[in-house]
């Protein structure tokens, strides 16, 4: 059975008193998959969820939800009439409203407001605490209650606008997958906003990475980590960063740390300039490697260590390596490259570049 379009946004241009923010926005979200807008301050995330809402107008393009367009230049269909729900961050709950009553808020008039006000706290790990109030309960509890009580109306698309940021690292981790959790038990489509790769990933079906107002990728999170679309996608996901190469055939790429070979073909002219996408993960530790590294900072990270390496020539490359061994500035490593996805973008200034080729001029190589 084929998946169901339930969001879509189409040519979308929003922003404030006609400055645009977001530009040639195109997105698609299926029924039941939660979808992650991520970016940095400022980069248009965060208008684009207004817009989704209600609570902005659209200045071109059009939005669609479920079959019916609630968005486009000219006309905005009223928050509350959109059967949206939202979550913020700073949760919003009613003071003088016990838990119970505020997650019945929304359902005042649902004939069975009790059962499913029971029903959505026990969902949350609170049927406990339906009695107390919300000054009573922790910033994770709170969080949880307002979760609940945007899902009590049966919302088709809910809204998260940066939910975790008022709660410590560990209590985020835990309770983004506890989210995740309970949307899929429910079959709830969502959307969330953060600037927290780890949060996006753990949540998110697919991650949309937004710069300068564009959307740069929208993309299942091990594509965008893999298969990067565009040079800002790859330095912004998961640590990456770029040494230079020059293009040998299309699946190799010479470097500083020798030969490399991957997965993908490459439509450049061999001798081609390359900025080639390396990660920590991808630099292995190898104590009987001729090619060495000196370590010029290291960051313990429990489970593995992220050193920072220096090659002969200058060139710095970051690693993770396994902490069992403790490894010393100034000491010297051996290392291999292990990057089986070979991940290449067009030198600034080199043939390729001006040429205007697809900013990753690449094609992929069958696994036959």
């Amino acid at each position: 059975m084929s998946p169901r379009l339930l969001l879509s946004l189409r040519g979308l241009a929003c922003g404030y008193q006609d400055h645009q923010v977001v530009q040639q926005l195109n997105l698609h979200l299926n029924a039941g998959d939660i979808g992650c807008l991520l970016g940095p301050s400022g980069c248009g995330k965060t208008t684009t969820l207004r817009a989704i809402a209600g609570f902005e107008p659209v200045l071109e393009g059009e939005i669609e939800l479920g079959g019916e367009v609630i968005s486009r230049a000219g006309f905005t269909l009223a928050p509350e009439k959109r059967r949206i729900g939202m979550v913020f961050q700073d949760y919003a709950l009613f003071p003088h409203l016990t838990v119970a009553e505020n997650v019945a808020f929304g359902i005042r008039k649902h004939p069975q407001r009790e059962q499913v006000t029971a029903e959505l706290l026990d969902l949350v790990k609170l049927g406990h605490l339906g009695k107390r109030y919300p000054h009573e309960l922790s910033g994770g509890q709170q969080q949880r209650v307002s979760l609940a009580r945007a899902l009590a109306p049966e919302p088709k698309l809910l809204l998260l606008d940066e939910p975790f940021s008022n709660l410590d690292g560990e209590l985020r981790r835990r309770l983004s997958h506890e989210v995740r959790d309970i949307l899929k038990a429910r079959g709830t489509s969502a959307i969330l906003v953060t600037h927290d790769q780890e949060e996006a990933f753990a949540v998110s079906d697919h991650v949309g990475v937004f710069h300068e107002g564009r959307l740069q990728q929208w993309d299942t999170p091990y594509n965008l980590y893999h298969e990067p679309l565009t040079p800002f996608v790859a330095s912004f996901v998961g640590q990456g960063y770029f040494i230079r190469g020059q293009l040998q055939t299309p699946e190799t790429v010479h470097t500083e740390l020798g030969v490399i070979r991957g997965n993908r073909a490459y439509t450049w002219a061999a001798g081609s300039a390359v900025d080639v996408l390396l990660r920590p993960d991808d630099i292995v530790y190898a104590p009987d490697s001729p090619l060495q590294a000196q370590i010029v900072g290291k960051t313990f990270l429990g489970a593995a260590t992220l050193y920072r390496l220096q090659l002969s020539t200058g060139t710095q490359l970051e690693a993770i390596f396994p902490s069992h061994a403790d490894h010393q500035p100034g000491q010297s490593v051996g290392i291999r490259v292990a990057a089986d996805h070979l991940v290449l973008f067009a030198a600034q200034g080199s043939v390729a570049a001006q040429v205007k080729l697809p900013e990753s001029g690449v094609r992929r190589v069958s696994s036959n």
